[in-house]
């Protein structure tokens, strides 16, 4: 199964939609196979936020994101990382479909309640950086059989 990062921003914790983001993962059936709170700091943010280094609101980003502890989630399921971005809807929560978590409870494109890894790929990356490897847990999901076909587990 595929694994993906989703980070619930100091905008969902300080909003309390914290206990209504993580349900809206598991009632689409994604397994929680992590999670912890956590504050972060101008290293990891720096390198976590690599490829927004040259825009303008780069340093309000990271500002924002060390402005409270965050709580950073490692969801399994299949295609984890489309599913959650489907979910989540468009980065400016103004632009996002309504039903999706950034339609629904934001209207800023900063403040828009979680961060997504936007790929598997990345996926693996952004999880080393935020997990060790002792903090991703792996047990039986009982109710797998009722949520995937055979021919997925």
């Amino acid at each position: 199964m595929e694994q993906t990062l989703v980070i619930l921003k100091p905008s969902a914790i300080q909003r309390e939609l914290v206990g209504e983001v993580i349900s809206r993962f598991e009632k689409k059936g994604l397994r929680l196979a992590g999670m912890k709170m956590m504050q972060l700091d101008d290293k990891i943010l720096s390198e976590h936020y690599a490829h927004l280094k040259n825009m303008p609101f780069y340093q309000r980003v990271k500002d924002s994101m060390m402005s409270i502890p965050v709580i950073v989630l490692c969801l399994e399921g299949v295609d984890s990382a489309k599913v959650v971005r489907n979910l989540i809807g468009k980065t400016n929560g103004r632009e996002a479909a309504p039903g999706t978590i950034r339609g629904d409870f934001s209207v800023s494109a900063q403040e828009n309640i979680v961060h997504a890894s936007d790929s598997a790929e990345s996926a693996k990356i952004e999880l080393k950086r935020f997990f060790l490897d002792e903090e991703i847990f792996d047990y039986q999901q009982l109710v797998l059989p009722n949520l995937y076909d055979n021919e997925k587990m």
